[in-house]
């Protein structure tokens, strides 16, 4: 009989750390190179949600989940309208998906994208060496490139703190969602401010009743005061808070004129606007299974999480603003909300998009409490 062995896949794909460590690995996406940081996320689904979430701007995504590409991809599942990671890693990549609502592969959308992405990866090895040494760059390739010019790239890119990444993904102009602004058809109006917002975000809003417009990330204060909305949503976003200074400062602007309700970015941008610091964690949160409490209900929710930066809770203004949620596994500052105003916001993911929807409750909340 004769002797049968596996072909062996061939090796075309590497992902370098600054620090020179190398994982090699097969391209099941687009060809070249590119640079950005590295993180992990340890969602078991949600991969296309993920890689079209705008806050992964600049970054290069490990999945720690083992096996991802099984079900496919579909229009519906985007967080918005093109993906956005700088590269994808994935340790198995399932080339055949079987789901009755996929449109297409994995494989097939990346390259579409024109987004590198790498299978074959040791991704519990590598997960571990970035919780030891923390989020870093990296280049990821797919062709023919040498270890060391990777690790000569990923040192010469630009760290997050001196990008402006709300730049490449807020919207050119504003437009409004769930029912004509200026008619007569009711719902509290929500100006959204786009800092990179989820399109899951806005059905949430536009579900609990509310008629949202969404504009630039770099909207005047005066502008959106003249629009006089119900309330103020400051969304989701990539990149380092502190790098955002006209963001900050036209929010300072709005900070008790209207009702202001900040998600992860906006959470950040709110908090230094009242005069709090912010700090980059060593690794991050980016997964759907953070326990997060309720401090006055005592109620846990497990939510989806995709930050790589904290607001510092000894830095929050004393006697004017108290912490509402804390998260369970590091007590890390999950919400706040100002004693005398009308301000409040969450680190979280309350929409999931993806994950569990424990916490979408406070979309109403949005709604009936803080408007």
């Amino acid at each position: 009989m004769p002797n049968i062995r596996k072909k062996l896949k061939t090796t075309d794909g590497m992902l370098v750390l600054e620090d020179g460590r190398a994982f090699e690995g097969v391209s099941f996406g687009a060809p070249g190179i590119e640079t950005g940081e590295v993180v992990f996320n340890t969602g078991m689904t949600g991969y296309q949600e993920i890689i079209t979430d705008p806050s992964y701007r600049g970054q290069i995504v490990a999945m720690t989940y083992p096996l991802i590409g099984n079900y496919g991809v579909n229009e519906a599942d985007a967080e918005s309208g093109r993906a956005q990671v700088k590269g994808f890693i994935v340790r198995e990549f399932c080339r055949r998906p079987s789901n009755s609502d996929s449109e297409g592969t994995l494989a097939g959308y990346l390259r579409e994208n024109n987004v590198i992405a790498v299978s074959d990866i040791d991704t519990r090895a590598l997960t571990r060496h970035i919780r030891e040494a923390g989020a870093m760059r990296a280049a990821i390739a797919a062709g023919d490139f040498g270890a060391e010019e990777l690790k000569a790239r990923a040192a010469a890119s630009l760290p997050l703190s001196r990008q402006n990444l709300v730049k490449e993904v807020t919207c050119r102009k504003a437009y409004d969602c769930g029912g004509d602004w200026k008619g007569d058809c009711g719902g509290v109006r929500i100006v959204l401010y786009d800092y990179g917002v989820k399109k899951s975000i806005i059905d949430c809003l536009t579900r609990a009743g509310c008629r949202v417009r969404v504009v630039p990330a770099d909207t005047s204060a005066a502008e959106v005061l003249r629009m006089d909305p119900d309330g103020i949503l400051l969304s989701n976003g990539p990149g380092d808070p502190a790098s955002l200074k006209s963001e900050i400062d036209e929010i300072k602007k709005l900070t008790g004129k209207k009702p202001i309700f900040g998600i992860c970015l906006g959470h950040q941008l709110l908090a230094r606007a009242l005069g709090a610091s912010t700090y980059k964690l060593k690794f991050g949160h980016r997964g759907s299974n953070h326990p997060v409490k309720d401090i006055k209900t005592g109620k846990i929710d497990i939510t989806c999480q995709n930050h790589g930066f904290c607001v510092d809770m000894d830095s929050l203004p004393e006697g004017d603003v108290e912490v509402t949620h804390v998260n369970l596994n590091d007590g890390t500052v999950e919400g706040f909300r100002h004693k005398k105003l009308p301000l409040m916001c969450v680190q979280h993911h309350p929409e999931a998009g993806p994950g569990p929807r424990d916490a979408q409750h406070l979309y109403n909340l949005i709604r009936e409490e803080l408007l």
